[in-house]
């Protein structure tokens, strides 16, 4: 599996492209970064971060802070 596709195509083809951009491509990056960081990314909307944080959850793991 290629690291641009770790996190869910829930999540919308340029969310995705922008948090790969942003050095964001798997599920443990999410973890050490703020919903606010993430919502400050240019395409990471409250959708995104729902989901997101729906697909964490399900691994144990949460947003930092």
């Amino acid at each position: 599996m290629s690291a641009e596709s770790e996190l869910t195509p829930r999540i919308g083809v340029v969310a995705r492209r922008e948090l790969a951009l942003h050095g964001i491509t798997g599920y443990d990056d999410l973890t050490v970064r703020s919903r606010a960081e993430l919502l400050a990314i240019h395409g990471v909307g409250p959708k995104a971060i729902r989901i997101l944080e729906e697909e964490l959850a399900a691994r144990r793991q949460s947003f930092a802070g």
